[in-house]
């Protein structure tokens, strides 16, 4: 028999055929998440919506979403290999009946009981039923075993993390509002590739933004019917290169006619020159910064991270408008105080690191009204802004490290590479904008794929719904 001790220790150790009588018996208890379903329907590829689909569930017989059948199976087949015998089984046989359905929250009790003892087969059969919290019946059968002849005692394996992460579903909450709103009219920048003309009309056909095409009009046409996309109803204003592109979707903002910008198939910097000119350009009293509002499946919220795109050595004065326009954003989404962390590489104020002194500059700023309606704190590095393990580790005191809304880097370089870490070394999904201009500025990347660009204009539509535009 194993002791509490070996269990608290990590071991686990099977009961051979001769020391098992006809009575023993061996349980589990567990309780359904939504992510045991999640996890089970991902290995399985069970998607029936009876399992996934809360709206389907709802209108089905039961009411609600419930556990896969075999979700109570995979339990029944859990007490008899790691307890009763435990190591070392072979399943042969399992019969099963479903009685009652398992919902989210129920708490299921698994226990197995030898019925039957083959001596010359080393077989066992046994009694398997799985009760719900009310001590009824969800799931009754019958297992039959073939039981190890030997004792086996090992290391129980230490399983690895599971994150059940749904790519984009951090964003479904901001697209759901964003499509209760009118579409906004946008001007997509030179959409002169496959990915930018298919986003645009995408973005058309969900209701989100009315879409105002801008680039050779041959080259769109050519596009779409290689693509064989659908250009109904959708004006289209030609101009001959990317340059004149971004100057003419400029001039649509500034006629009234488009209250955004989407980049299209042209780089940042002809698009961002046409935005900042002098001359006829999109300025305004607030310094342009963009900033990732990023979905990180090992982080419980939204991850806003500035500047990434645009100011490659902010001073002081523009890092103060970068933090203002992330904070105006984060409020756009639903942060009503946000928690904003100043990076650097160290916690405290270090004269040769410029970084730290700004941080704590932009902290008194804060203090005294000049950046409002955020809480910030800094410098701080990447792990204390993020990790409560970290904070309590070098023991740190303060409202934002450990739980930051946004993060602030140092500079363009550092800001690119926490976004770039992030999205190819933990699977996070990067929408942004650029602030700061008369409108917003959906700045995609080449490698941003459909659902990012959605994402991205869903906040430009409510950015400007919390402008009053």
């Amino acid at each position: 028999m194993s002791s509490d001790h070996d269990t608290a220790l990590g071991y686990i150790e099977n009961r051979p055929f001769d020391e098992i009588a006809i009575g023993d018996s061996a349980e589990l208890v567990r309780t359904l998440t939504a992510q045991d379903i999640d996890a089970f329907a991902a290995v399985s590829g069970d998607v029936n919506p009876a399992h996934v689909d809360q709206e389907f569930a709802e209108a089905d017989i039961f009411h609600k979403v419930i556990a896969h059948g075999m979700w109570g199976g995979a339990l029944i087949s859990n007490v008899l290999g790691t307890k009763l015998p435990g190591p070392g089984t072979i399943y042969t046989n399992q019969t099963l009946k479903f009685l009652k359905p398992v919902g989210v929250g129920d708490t299921v009790t698994v226990r197995v009981t030898v019925t039957e003892k083959d001596e010359e087969n080393k077989r066992l059969t046994l009694d398997c039923i799985c009760t719900n919290g009310d001590d009824k019946p969800v799931i009754s059968g019958q297992a039959v075993v073939i039981a190890p002849e030997k004792k086996i005692k090992r290391p129980r394996v230490v399983m690895p993390d599971l994150v059940m992460h749904q790519r984009g579903g951090g964003y479904d909450n901001l697209l759901e509002e964003a499509r209760k709103l009118p579409p906004l009219s946008v001007a997509i920048v030179h959409p002169c590739d496959a990915d930018s003309l298919a986003a645009a009309l995408k973005l058309r056909d969900i209701g989100l933004v009315e879409p105002l095409l801008v680039g050779p009009i041959a080259r769109i046409k050519d596009v779409a019917a290689a693509e064989a996309l659908d250009l109904g109803g959708v004006e289209i204003i030609d101009t001959e290169h990317s340059h004149a592109s971004a100057e003419a979707a400029v001039a649509l903002v500034r006629d009234g006619r488009a209250r955004a910008l989407m980049k299209g198939a042209l780089h940042t910097d002809e698009i961002m020159s046409a935005v900042v000119s002098k001359q006829g350009g999109l300025r305004s009293e607030r310094r342009m910064s963009h900033v990732y509002v990023m979905d990180v499946p090992t982080y419980p919220k939204p991850l806003l991270i500035t500047d990434a795109a645009i100011n490659i050595a902010p001073d002081l004065r523009t890092k103060a408008d970068i933090v203002q326009n992330a904070i105006d954003l984060a409020h756009t989404i639903g942060i009503a105080e946000p928690k904003v962390a100043l990076l650097s590489a160290v916690e405290t104020i270090t004269p040769r690191l410029q970084s730290t002194v700004e941080a704590g500059a932009l902290c008194k700023m804060a203090d005294r009204g000049q950046i409002k309606g955020g809480v910030l704190d800094g410098p701080l590095a990447f792990d204390n802004a993020i990790s409560m393990r970290a904070v309590a580790t070098k023991g740190i005191t303060s409202p934002v490290a450990g739980q930051a809304d946004i993060l602030v880097s140092p500079d363009l370089e550092a800001g690119n590479m926490i976004a770039k870490q992030l999205m190819y070394l933990a699977g996070a999904e990067a929408a942004g904008i650029v602030l700061g201009a008369q409108v917003p500025i959906i700045l995609t990347s080449r490698a941003d794929d459909t659902r990012t660009r959605i994402a991205s204009a869903a906040i430009a539509v409510l950015f400007n719904k919390a402008r009053g535009l």
